[in-house]
């Protein structure tokens, strides 16, 4: 029931943010455009995005050998890809499909590989957070309106967030007080030893990056993943005429835009991508016409049709591939 209303309330606000940003686009037009555009540049994209998810998956691999586990990196880019399917289905499924699907295809525990999964989610929310700055400082001039208009709102009142801060540490103190003061009883239940299990494990699964065997590759891949994530996009200007002479900095705004709208808790970015992307590009002399237009362009091809051929693709392959077991 819990998930059910998760889903309606995420497909409610993509409904509103699609709405909101397509209501005065001609829609006849941007068909138009998109129908025009040149597909050698999408098929250069995809294959871009095929290294970007294979690296991705090799960084994973890298991420389970300190845990005794060396899956095949074919097959863990098939979990991949399946995860980033599941996305357009269910937000924020992905990480637990791409884990099942390596489960099943490798018998890794699926707690271990998890804790994985959120150590590497964390270390790419390290990188966009540098990816913002870095972009905040080649485009102040542009950008700082924006931002500012945006987060003055949010930090209108620094006396009202510093009283949520204080309830917020007091209630921490006074779980942890309470949890010591019942420790031993809690911890012969039944059911908190199922959590702690699972906890530990996805414990294990984060810790792993401390111990990596080889972080110089983890560092390249790393690197690699997001490069590729950058040309991807940039290539795919060039595909229609109104944004082939955007800038590489202008592709950056954009792709920074764009990835925060993907990590938006809607069906693959479904809403909030347009939205961002969309309003951001008037900033490099578009009309909200064209942007809209690059934006459903962008998204359709690497959120949509990208993710969906790959995902099923690897979805079918997975079916009748054996499972090889615990491979330590």
């Amino acid at each position: 029931m819990k998930k059910a209303l998760q889903y309606l309330i995420s497909l409610a606000v993509a409904s509103v943010l699609v709405w909101f940003t397509f209501k005065n686009i001609d829609l006849h037009t941007l068909w138009e455009k998109i129908k025009q555009a040149d597909y050698r540049w999408v098929a250069l994209s995809a294959v871009l995005a095929l290294v970007a998810h294979w690296s991705r998956a090799y960084r994973w691999v890298l991420m389970l050998e300190p845990m005794g586990y060396r899956p095949s990196v074919f097959r863990t880019t098939l979990a991949v890809l399946v995860g980033y399917g599941a996305n357009l289905i269910f937000p924020r499924a992905g990480e637990v499909a791409r884990c099942g699907t390596l489960n099943k295809l490798e018998g890794i525990p699926f707690e271990k590989s998890f804790g994985a999964v959120i150590a590497e989610r964390l270390i790419d929310v390290l990188v966009l957070l540098v990816l913002i700055f870095l972009n905040l400082i080649l485009e102040f001039d542009r950008l700082k309106e924006v931002f500012f208009n945006f987060f003055g709102e949010k930090f209108k009142n620094p006396l009202l967030i510093g009283a949520y801060a204080v309830i917020g540490i007091l209630l921490l103190i006074t779980a942890y007080f309470v949890f010591k003061k019942n420790q031993t009883k809690i911890e012969q239940n039944a059911f908190y030893q199922k959590i702690a299990k699972v906890i530990g494990g996805f414990a294990s699964g984060f810790l792993s990056v401390r111990n990596l065997k080889n972080p110089t590759a983890f560092l390249f891949h790393t690197a690699l993943i997001w490069v590729m994530y950058f040309i991807m996009t940039y290539v795919l200007f060039f595909a229609l005429p109104e944004t082939a002479n955007l800038s590489p900095i202008a592709a950056l705004t954009i792709f920074v835009m764009g990835t925060i709208g993907m990590a938006a808790p809607t069906q693959g970015g479904i809403g909030s991508y347009h939205f961002l992307v969309g309003s951001i590009v008037v900033l490099y002399g578009l009309s909200q016409q064209d942007g809209i237009t690059l934006a459903t362009f962008l998204h359709a091809m690497q959120g949509m049709v990208f993710v969906a051929i790959f995902g099923i693709i690897a979805f079918l392959l997975t079916l009748i591939l054996p499972n090889r077991g615990i491979n330590t």
